[in-house]
């Protein structure tokens, strides 16, 4: 985030050149999703069905272009457009297990005058979280207190969490990061899977979990990076891919290139 802050120009001028080129970048990655969007309504009406390749691959190219959006979106901190045809959010279901936790302040008296606190109710945050092989929710309750002798008000501050204003834990989130990407479970798949336990997660949802996701460990893979690139040693594999081109009905090479690290002595 700071890198990205420092490269920002300080004249207003081009600061403002700079935003409207950014917003045209985030308006024509929606119109491609958009675009997508459409074609894979079009395929499903189409007579091969819904289990044909094509349509696969128009979801997997529409999970990696919501992916990217949602990245762009947290790196540099813009605000959420809610599409018109966004699904809507639907509670968590009351059988998942719940497991509330109170945060408190500690405190006895009021930090004001020290007078004594009466509780005036409580707000209470639903945090989908999933632990290996169930779903729980986590009841974050934070009691609201209030003074009796000067009628401050006192309540402890909600965690910090992986998305703000989401509703998905930790826990959930690295485990949908590692199915896709260490399991290779496209995100259609994965919210097809949750549906059987009776959560209903979009998969457009999913996609901008993972984009926020990986914007907040791009810090940590840049540090791995650094490290690995700092050796005098360095292991290199290239490996070409075939690569999705939606539009021209054929496909791209990509190029993947993986950096090893390994200064143990030979054998």
């Amino acid at each position: 985030m700071l890198d990205v802050a420092k490269s920002l120009p300080e004249d207003p001028n081009e600061l403002r050149q700079f935003t409207t080129l950014l917003l045209a970048e985030v308006k024509s990655q929606a119109v491609l999703i958009e675009k997508l969007r459409h074609q894979l309504a079009g395929h499903r009406n189409h007579r091969f069905g819904s289990s044909s390749e094509s349509i696969e691959q128009l979801q997997l190219a529409l999970e990696t272009s919501e992916i990217a959006v949602a990245k762009m979106t947290a790196k540099l901190r813009l605000p959420d457009e809610e599409p018109k045809d966004k699904p809507k959010r639907r509670p968590i279901p009351d059988h998942i297990p719940r497991m509330e936790v109170e945060l408190t302040t500690g405190d006895d008296g009021c930090a004001q005058c020290g007078g004594a606190l009466r509780r005036l109710g409580e707000d209470v945050t639903e945090e989908l979280e999933y632990v290996p092989g169930r779903f729980i929710v986590n009841r974050i309750v934070r009691p609201r207190f209030a003074c009796s002798g000067c009628e401050a008000f006192t309540q402890a501050a909600l965690p910090s969490r992986p998305i703000e204003r989401g509703r998905p834990g930790p826990g959930l989130l690295a485990h949908v990061l590692v199915n896709k990407y260490a399991d290779h479970l496209p995100l259609y798949r994965q919210s097809d899977i949750f549906e059987r336990d009776g959560i209903d997660i979009d998969r457009s949802t999913l996609a901008d979990w993972v984009g926020k996701s990986t914007a907040l460990l791009e810090p940590l893979a840049d540090a791995i990076g650094r490290h690995v690139l700092a050796s005098q040693a360095i292991f290199v594999d290239d490996t070409p891919v075939k690569m999705l081109a939606p539009g021209t009905g054929k496909t791209a090479t990509a190029r993947l290139w993986a950096y090893g690290r390994d200064e143990r002595p030979w054998g």
